[in-house]
C-alpha cells in the first residue's frame, strides 16, 4: 500500500521517538550500572599493576565519568534499536538484490565491532599497559605513576572504539566489491599496498609503541585476506 508523504513524515517521527525513549531508558540504566562498567574497565590494569592508585584530579570528575559512560551504554543500546528502525522503514521500498545487500551490512556490523572490542580488551590491553608501566618503572627519575581516573577510561575506551571501527573492514570491502567499485583481481593484486598502508593507519591509531601497532595491524591484515574469499570475481 502507498503512503503520502504526511504518512511517511509520521511513520519517521514515530520510530525517532521510540529510539529516543529507548536512549532515555538505556541512559537510566547505563547510570545505575555505570560504577560497575567503570571497576570493569580499570581491572585489566588491575590484573598488570596490583597496587595501582588512580586519581580524581577535580571535584566533578566522579560526575562527568558517570555521565559519560551512561552516556556510552545508552549509544551501545539504542544504535541496534536505531538500526533496526531504520530498516524498517526502507525495507519496503527497496528491490530483493537491495535486501541482500544490507541485511548482511546491519547483521554483521554490529558482530565485527564487538568482535574487535573484545579483541582489543583482552588481548591488546594486557601487552599496551604492561609496556607502559614497565616503562614508568624503569626511568631513572624519582616519578610516581599516579594516572588520572579520566585520562584512562578516555584512553581504553578510545582503543576500544579503534578496534570496533577497525574490524568493519571486510563489510567494507566486501561492500564496494558487491556494488561493482573494487574488483577482487584488484584486491588481490593491491595485497602488498594494503600491507604497508594497514601497518601506517596502525601506527597513526594506537599508542606509540610497536607492540599495540602491531596486535592491531595483523588482525587488519588477516581480515583483508578473509574478505577476498568473500569477494565475487
Amino acid at each position: 500500500m502507498k503512503m503520502t508523504l504526511m504518512q511517511h513524515f509520521a511513520e519517521l517521527r514515530r520510530r525517532i521517538l521510540w529510539t529516543l525513549c529507548v536512549f532515555v531508558v538505556a541512559f537510566c540504566f547505563g547510570w545505575i550500572v555505570s560504577p560497575y562498567i567503570e571497576q570493569f574497565l580499570i581491572t585489566p590494569l588491575l590484573n598488570i599493576w596490583n597496587d595501582a592508585t588512580l586519581l580524581y584530579t577535580g571535584l566533578t570528575d566522579g560526575l562527568m565519568i558517570q555521565f559519560s559512560l551512561s552516556t556510552l551504554v545508552a549509544l551501545i543500546i539504542s544504535i541496534p534499536v536505531l538500526l533496526w528502525h531504520i530498516w524498517a522503514y526502507m525495507a519496503p521500498g527497496l528491490h530483493k538484490n537491495e535486501k541482500q545487500f544490507i541485511v548482511p551490512i546491519f547483521l554483521f556490523s554490529p558482530i565485527l565491532f564487538i568482535v574487535g572490542v573484545a579483541f582489543a580488551f583482552y588481548v591488546l590491553f594486557p601487552f599496551v599497559f604492561e609496556f607502559f608501566i614497565n616503562i614508568s618503572k624503569t626511568d631513572s627519575l624519582p616519578i610516581v605513576l599516579l594516572p588520572s581516573v579520566t585520562g584512562y577510561l578516555a584512553f581504553s575506551i578510545g582503543l576500544l572504539k579503534i578496534f570496533g571501527l577497525a574490524f568493519q573492514l571486510p563489510l567494507v570491502l566486501v561492500g564496494l566489491n558487491k556494488i561493482g567499485v573494487l574488483e577482487k583481481e584488484t584486491a588481490i593484486k593491491s595485497r602488498r599496498y594494503v600491507i604497508v598502508f594497514v601497518f601506517i593507519l596502525a601506527a597513526m591509531l594506537t599508542p606509540p609503541d610497536i607492540i599495540s601497532q602491531i596486535v592491531l595491524a595483523v588482525p587488519m591484515w588477516l581480515l583483508f585476506e578473509i574478505s577476498l574469499l568473500f569477494m565475487r570475481k
